[in-house]
């Protein structure tokens, strides 16, 4: 089964802003990930090409990276998840810049059931999370915050508290 999942805000920054966002990933002072609400985003070496890591049981590798434009991610886990995510900065005009995330993949296997029935819609709510956070460090506010549905609220609450 393929996927093709795009999450993207137009923020109200420059590129230089919005890209600063995407090069604080996985650090200390990482603006871009919401990593109290969801597990953090460990890399071994940051955002380096061949680092390795990934956020709660999905596992990643820096495959490319180019500082204040893009970052992309390819799978090593969970089983049967063949492909990448990666955020990248797109200038609109010299104050206004969309942000996108992109994941593309096949699943297989057991993913073919987990995709679907549950990491989909968790993989929805932390991106969201993830731009609203971006929206605030551009813009001071959030204009609609993302709301988790009930179907999310049931399948994180085994999960409640476990953010590394």
């Amino acid at each position: 089964m393929a996927v093709l999942d795009v999450h993207e805000r137009l923020l109200p920054a420059g590129a230089a802003q919005v890209g600063a966002l995407v090069d604080s990933l996985a650090t200390e002072a990482d603006r871009l990930w919401p990593a109290g609400a969801w597990p953090a985003m460990r890399l071994s070496g940051g955002l380096a090409p061949g680092s390795r890591g990934g956020h709660g049981p999905v596992r990643y590798t820096v495959c490319a990276y180019a500082p204040g434009q893009w970052v992309r991610f390819t799978f090593s886990g969970p089983r049967g998840f063949h492909g990448f995510h990666e955020y990248s900065v797109h200038p609109v005009d010299a104050a206004r810049t969309v942000l996108r995330h992109t994941l593309a993949m096949r699943v297989r296997g057991p993913a073919r059931l987990t995709w679907p029935l549950a990491y989909r819609h968790l993989h929805d709510a932390l991106l969201e999370d993830s731009l609203d956070r971006a929206e605030h460090a551009a813009a001071g506010h959030v204009t609609s915050p993302a709301r988790r549905g009930a179907y999310v609220r049931m399948l994180r609450g085994p999960a409640r508290g476990a953010t590394g």
